[in-house]
């Protein structure tokens, strides 16, 4: 079993870090069991490399990391809203909407975070839930973590500072392949008051999702460390299966270092 841990200052670095670690001669398939990529400040990364990388993403039919990223976290429709409960409301608004686009049609992560399925009418916004269990006990107890497996409905009222964003649904989500391969999310408070987040897949593609997804995850807990009054902190990657896909000859110019894409 081929695996590993890597750690990147930021989106760029650990997303390259990562792809490095699954190009490897010992490891032809190119692919990985259970990896971790710790991303330091998942606020930032290279726009070189970004715009470098949607250049060959659109060479192969592929949407723009934004894109992406904006399943995970819709940044500007946030920036007009005057906070979390205004985001879940519009958001839902839309979502009916948003679910007509090819590739959404089981819904979008963002959509499960605000309207997870349940007995509702709109469903259950776990953003908000967590935003406002973050800031209570920051001004608290300041419990770390809840130290959950992924047996809670979204629901479940808990007293504690670990909080858990659900998007995988039991007895819902029955397909081999394709949404949701985001199962879960995790965030926790530390004594300096900086939120962090682990993020599990059950399968992540380098190439077509892993960098939006990085963007979008670390967006989101931005987002949510502003709205709980915290500051942000890492963002932690696990993938039960990682894999380099994509156009492997015309990437590693750019894993290198050493030259521009050729798309």
């Amino acid at each position: 079993m081929h695996s590993f841990t890597v750690t990147g200052r930021d989106v760029a670095h650990a997303w390259v870090a990562a792809c490095n670690a699954l190009d490897r001669k010992d490891n032809p398939g190119r692919t990985g069991l259970h990896t971790v990529v710790r991303i330091t400040d998942p606020t930032s990364d290279d726009a070189a490399l970004r715009s470098e990388l949607d250049r060959l993403r659109t060479a192969h039919g592929l949407w723009p990391l934004e894109t992406v990223a904006s399943t995970l976290f819709p940044a500007t429709l946030a920036a007009r809203c005057a906070g979390p409960d205004e985001l879940a409301e519009r958001y839902r608004r839309m979502y009916q909407a948003i679910r007509r686009y090819p590739g959404n049609q089981r819904g979008t992560y963002f959509g499960r975070l605000v309207s997870y399925p349940a007995a509702s009418k709109t469903g259950v916004d776990q953003l908000g839930t967590v935003i406002a269990r973050l800031r209570s006990q920051a001004a608290g107890n300041r419990i770390a973590a809840a130290y959950e497996i992924d047996l809670a409905a979204p629901a479940d009222a808990h007293e504690d500072t670990g909080a858990d964003l659900l998007v995988h649904t039991a007895g819902k989500d029955n397909s081999y392949i394709g949404f949701p391969c985001l199962s879960h999310i995790s965030l926790q408070l530390d004594r300096d008051l900086r939120v962090h987040a682990m993020a599990l897949y059950r399968s992540h593609y380098m190439f077509e999702r892993a960098y939006g997804n990085y963007l979008g995850l670390g967006r989101l807990l931005a987002y949510i460390a502003q709205e709980a009054g915290l500051s942000c902190g890492t963002l932690t990657v696990v993938a039960g299966h990682a894999q380099l896909d994509g156009p492997i000859t015309q990437l590693r110019p750019l894993l290198s270092g050493t030259s521009r894409l050729a798309a």
